[in-house]
């Protein structure tokens, strides 16, 4: 077997969410609360636990094959790697993080013009640089090593912080003015890996298509029943499907089998309403992969 793909998954706030993926998409990986090495049942999968700050210059070194790690980071570090897939999901949800320049509710800045001259503190200063270079301002821009919500009420003229929901800023007393930058988690790989080991890149291509896979299952059940043929029409008529629904002959000539998959926000209206009209034996049931 060659060498196994050396793979960086991010630790911190992501990593029980990426782990949860993981395990979704069909890998299980084990970890003790002091190490950075996490054990794959995949042997051919190397798996350690990075900094999602560090991602991408490790992956660009060579020192990993590939990693997951936030698009904010990959362009904080100006790392060049090949991005492989995007990976729409976060701690709390599968939104995308938004970096926000934001001032005190009080403060009179309402445009990011206001701030020239002014100083800003952020994690993201390479971004927040360029964001402002785009905008023709001069200020100082600082970095923050945490805490920065409430930098902004004491010692600076505004952040720019990442949110999911925006409930930090509101509970910090702070208003978004703009957004800096949109991030979505992201699959990248080390450029020369991609271009000439056909083996790993095969690998870290597998790997993407399960983790894209549990998500698209994200959110999503399937449901079946059984469906009187008389009455099939107003049946699949209820139905949304990622196509059609799926209708199978039963032993029975007078009954079908009917499979779909739809929201799991649909089912409480669905299963009264195809009760209605006939469908019998309604099972639904967790997906853990849904590959289109």
């Amino acid at each position: 077997m060659p060498s196994p793909l050396r793979l960086g998954l991010p630790k911190g706030s992501l990593q029980d969410a990426t782990f949860q993926l993981f395990r979704q998409a069909g890998f299980e990986l084990t970890v003790s609360s002091r190490s950075y090495l996490v054990g794959c049942e995949d042997p051919e999968l190397e798996v350690l636990l990075i900094r999602p700050q560090e991602m991408a210059v490790y992956v660009q070194r060579g020192k990993l094959d590939a990693g997951l790690t936030g698009w904010d980071w990959v362009v904080e570090s100006g790392a060049d790697v090949q991005e492989v897939a995007a990976l729409t999901y976060s701690k709390v949800s599968m939104r995308p993080v938004r970096w926000v320049l934001a001032v005190p509710e009080a403060s009179p800045i309402g445009a990011v013009a206001d701030l020239e001259g002014k100083r800003i503190a952020t994690e993201i200063v390479r971004v927040t640089r360029q964001y402002l270079e785009r905008h023709g301002v001069r200020a100082e821009v600082e970095f923050s090593w945490g805490a920065t919500e409430i930098k902004a009420h004491e010692f600076v003229d505004a952040i720019v912080e990442a949110t999911e929901t925006g409930r930090s800023l509101r509970a910090n007393h702070l208003r978004a003015i703009d957004t800096v930058l949109e991030s979505t988690t992201r699959l990248v790989a080390n450029r020369a890996v991609w271009a000439e080991d056909p083996w790993k890149r095969e690998k870290i291509d597998n790997v993407a298509l399960l983790l894209r896979a549990a998500m698209s299952a994200h959110g999503q059940v399937g449901l079946k029943m059984n469906a009187p043929v008389a009455r099939q029409a107003e049946i699949i008529a209820l139905l949304p499907a990622l196509t059609s629904p799926t209708v199978s002959p039963l032993a029975d000539p007078a009954w079908v089998a009917v499979e779909t998959i739809i929201a799991e926000t649909d089912v409480r209206r669905l299963i009264p309403a195809l009760r209605r009209v006939g469908a019998r034996g309604i099972i639904e049931y967790p997906l853990n992969k849904v590959i289109d």
